[in-house]
């Protein structure tokens, strides 16, 4: 009786000894599979990072024709030797140009509500695509954008004879990089900047927070870094509203950016919020070009 009872308590050490190394087992398979998806996510974060920022269509689904303005289909070449597309859209006895630099998605044919407003003002403006958006030849990339941004100058001032103090820089979203880092090389008469970030890296520790984004970033666009070196009037625009690049991210470059400079609040989400905010946008933009970069 006692050796089966023996027997029978070894029997249930055993059970419970494979018992506890099957559930060891499950737990390491676990952390396993969490483990390796994490390193695949994150080396996708790191290799990818370009698709994952930008987002062109190559499509033109309609010019400034369209809404009855005047244009200029224009083409020129980067100091790389990549073609890219543009419209010049004059305004009548327009002194200034805009040189609009959009955000990451779509192309030059999606912001006809922005160039009609410019040119509601009394501005010329000229509309670059990036490399691999629109028309425009190459393959996108952050360094690549600022070879545009620059063959954008080059254009203006070369080629149709601008003076640089006639030239004001707009950038919008990921622009607002684009646009910054121009206006710290060659300096306009005044930069704007709207719905933009301080650097890609800060909106990316935001949205992914569990990931080292700061060390992975390949793709910076560091506008916080490069502001305080402008040397002309800067206007900030942006929303509480935002939905993609938060609130803060303006206000921290209006911190940072030199003096003079001004902040217009808009209302309304990233996409729209020029848009929804109607009159006090334009009359912001009025204000602040008649200030700043006004005929003298």
């Amino acid at each position: 009786m006692a050796n089966e009872e023996m027997t029978s308590d070894s029997n249930s050490l055993f059970a419970a000894s494979q018992i506890r190394h099957s559930w060891r087992r499950m737990i390491w398979s676990i952390v396993g599979i969490i483990v390796a998806l994490y390193l695949g996510l994150t080396l996708i974060l790191f290799l990818f990072q370009a698709r994952l920022l930008f987002f062109p269509t190559r499509g033109i689904v309609a010019t400034p024709a369209t809404i009855g303005l005047a244009y200029e289909d224009v083409q020129f070449t980067t100091e790389d030797g990549v073609t890219l597309s543009g419209w010049f859209v004059p305004a009548k006895e327009g002194k200034r140009v805009v040189l609009f630099f959009h955000g990451n998605a779509g192309n030059i044919s999606h912001r006809l509500e922005s160039i009609e407003q410019f040119h509601r003002l009394g501005l010329n403006v000229f509309i670059i695509d990036y490399r691999g958006y629109g028309r425009s030849g190459g393959r996108i990339s952050e360094a690549g954008s600022y070879l545009d941004a620059e063959a954008a100058w080059r254009y203006l001032v070369e080629e149709r004879r601008v003076e640089p103090e006639r030239i004001i820089i707009f950038g919008r979203s990921l622009g607002g990089g684009v646009a910054t880092w121009l206006a710290k090389t060659h300096p306009p008469k005044a930069l704007i900047l709207e719905s933009t970030f301080t650097s890609v890296p800060d909106v990316a520790a935001r949205q992914l927070s569990f990931f080292p984004v700061r060390l992975l970033a390949r793709i910076e666009y560091n506008s916080v870094e490069r502001l305080p070196q402008v040397t002309v009037p800067i206007l900030i625009i942006h929303s509480p509203d935002d939905q993609v690049i938060p609130y803060s991210h303006g206000r921290r470059l209006f911190e940072v950016a030199p003096e003079p400079k001004e902040f217009l609040r808009m209302v309304g989400g990233h996409n729209e919020g020029f848009i929804v905010t109607g009159q006090r946008y334009e009359d912001g933009l009025k204000a602040f070009v008649a200030r700043y970069a006004g005929d003298q």
